[in-house]
């Protein structure tokens, strides 16, 4: 088995993959996550779609702009994505958790607007992220020809 497989246990961090901004966190992530923890794939991408149909979810049932799935755990979305993200990043990301004592339908409403303006505000990519050759095997998706949206 791979180590970008949906079925090992690691985090995968699914995005919309013509989204700027979504890019840009993919990006930071990999920046920081110096253990190599997460695999990424793009919401738009085959792999996607099975790691979600492996966690017994249906890929139209949740939202299009970040999913965090946790081995043995419910999908994370919205708000609860991006603070389990930065939890498993740690210090000094891990002080984001302080985020949590605001009540989720707060946060989920924040996070709602910004992903409704999100490609106004920084654009949308003509294709799916591609991964450098040396980030491929964290990429679900590297395989797949990349497509528009």
């Amino acid at each position: 088995m791979s180590a970008a497989s949906p079925g090992n246990a690691s985090p995968i961090l699914l995005f919309d993959g013509v989204c700027n901004l979504c890019h840009g966190f993919v990006r930071w992530v990999l920046a920081w996550d110096r253990r190599n923890t997460f695999r990424f794939a793009s919401l738009q991408s085959v792999a996607a779609r099975s790691a979600l149909e492996s966690a017994g979810v249906s890929p139209g049932s949740l939202p299009d702009s970040v999913v965090l799935l946790l081995p043995g755990e419910p999908p994370r979305v919205k708000s609860d994505a991006v603070l389990a993200v930065a939890r498993i990043l740690g210090f000094p990301w891990s002080l984001a958790g302080v985020g949590r004592v605001l009540p989720r339908t707060f946060r989920d409403r924040l996070y709602d607007w910004v992903a409704v303006h999100r490609y106004r505000w920084f654009g949308r990519r003509d294709t799916c992220l591609v991964p450098t050759t040396a980030l491929r095997g964290r990429f679900l998706d590297a395989d797949e020809i990349p497509k528009s949206p």
